[in-house]
């Protein structure tokens, strides 16, 4: 398909008999630790069963905007994308606070905002044009454009796992990528988009009516195309959820972690186990976002999100905060006495 695959090993259950044990078997009540325990299950299957580490943690924002964003689909337009991606380099926002906090290095790419920042130092440049055509109207991209955003995500995966990086968090910015993330969610799970459009930076009643018509058109005027998930990347996404998608796919491939964020990665994440099932065994999921059809997205991908704070920022921030839970859960797997080892007999 497109001429790009990803060889991306199932999740092996080899030893979950041998990971199960040495959970049970720390200083503790069984399933004491509750949801740590499965994801130090899961980190164990992914990394190794003997002490897995999570090494050089990286959270990549893509960026991009939409052109569906001019029908009048949020509160902002689509200007504010390349500001709040200047914001980012500046230091400033909610999710360089978080990475700052719990250790993340931040990466921000420009996978195609409307206005480029040339000149800026600290952004990478992984642009696939100055935003997608509006999906109501005529696809967003080419398929061309997938395949070229695809190879570059890639690139930029196998970039930081050369650097020693085994986990990955991915979030995005883009003004009117609510709507292309709901019509990708309608497609994929066969809804209507009343259930899948929510409000997302916040929009009025009028607003958001018009958002759920529009996300109908774009399904109506694709409808013949949508077989495909790269097709339904082409006609319903944006070159952040393709750039997305991808990473996601990439780093599956070379046996690293996935954290992904709320609605719009996952959304990404969606289109990559179509693409791949085998990528969902890597895949940690941060948060259950506010925006509505997160927590349907969540049950079809039979998820188990960490956190639940009603957040829906985007940015990565329900990934970043999700790290702690993580290094935790790897680290009581790795440090916590067993009965034996602290002489306890029960």
């Amino acid at each position: 398909m497109l001429g790009i695959g990803f060889d991306i090993a199932p999740i092996s259950h080899e030893f979950d008999d041998e990971i199960q044990s040495r959970i049970d078997n720390k200083t503790k009540p069984l399933g004491a630790l509750g949801e740590l325990e499965f994801l130090a299950k899961q980190i164990a299957r992914v990394l190794g069963k003997d002490k897995p580490k999570i090494s050089n943690p990286k959270l990549l924002v893509f960026a991009a905007d939409h052109g569906i964003a001019a029908a009048g689909v949020s509160i902002a337009p689509s200007e504010v994308t390349t500001q709040m991606v200047m914001n980012f380099i500046n230091g400033g926002a909610a999710i360089n606070v978080f990475c700052r906090q719990v250790g993340f290095e931040l990466e921000v790419i420009d996978c195609g905002i409307l206005q480029p920042l040339e000149g800026v130092e600290g952004i990478i440049d992984q642009r696939l044009g100055a935003g997608t055509a509006p999906i109501h109207r005529q696809a967003a991209m080419t398929l061309g454009a997938v395949k070229q955003g695809m190879e570059m995500a890639r690139a930029r995966i196998e970039h930081h796992h050369q650097l020693g990086c085994n986990l990955i968090a991915l979030g995005e910015m883009g003004i009117g990528n609510t709507t292309s993330a709901a019509a990708i969610m309608a497609c994929i799970m066969e809804m209507d988009s009343i259930d899948c459009v929510g409000r997302g930076t916040g929009i009025d009643a009028a607003t958001l009516k018009r958002k759920q018509m529009l996300v109908e058109q774009a399904l109506h005027v694709h409808e013949s195309e949508l077989a495909d998930p790269f097709n339904i990347l082409a006609c319903l996404g944006g070159f952040e959820i393709v750039q997305m998608t991808g990473a996601m796919l990439a780093a599956a491939e070379r046996g690293m972690l996935v954290v992904i964020d709320g609605f719009i990665a996952t959304a990404a994440a969606m289109v990559a186990v179509k693409i791949n099932p085998n990528v969902r065994g890597y895949m940690i999921f941060g948060h259950q976002s506010d925006e509505r059809g997160h927590c349907l997205m969540m049950e079809h991908l039979h998820a188990r999100p960490l956190l639940k704070l009603d957040m829906r920022l985007g940015e990565g921030t329900g990934a970043a905060l999700a790290l702690p839970m993580i290094q935790a859960a790897a680290g009581f797997y790795n440090e916590m006495a067993s009965f034996s080892d602290a002489g306890i007999e029960i």
